[in-house]
């Protein structure tokens, strides 16, 4: 049993992302908590792999963003889950703590 403490995880990178891998040991998945400042995108990314991912927003308000330009109003307690193959970003709207499931690891 791990307890990951989020508190501890609550730092800013004026005008960029911060990361901090919560579990990166495991064999089935893996936590990463993404810090974007107030105007900071995640850009719209995907991975030649199979699986799942979900992120979640913890605090803050932005957008989801997907595939032609998509983009899905976020905030806190809302949870986006796609194929890992499916494009995916996030742009904060102010500052914005998500949190990324990736199932399996990449």
């Amino acid at each position: 049993m791990k307890i990951l403490k989020l508190t501890e995880t609550n730092e800013y990178t004026p005008g960029a992302m911060k990361r901090f891998f919560l579990v990166e040991d495991s064999e089935n998945f893996k936590i990463i908590n993404f810090n974007l400042d107030e105007g900071v995108t995640f850009p719209v990314h995907a991975h030649d792999l199979d699986g799942d991912l979900s992120i979640q927003v913890l605090e803050g308000e932005g957008w989801f963003l997907g595939e032609n330009g998509s983009e899905t109003p976020a905030a806190t307690g809302d949870i986006l889950i796609s194929q890992i193959r499916e494009p995916h970003g996030v742009r904060a709207k102010t500052k914005m703590r998500i949190l990324v499931t990736i199932a399996p690891p990449i």
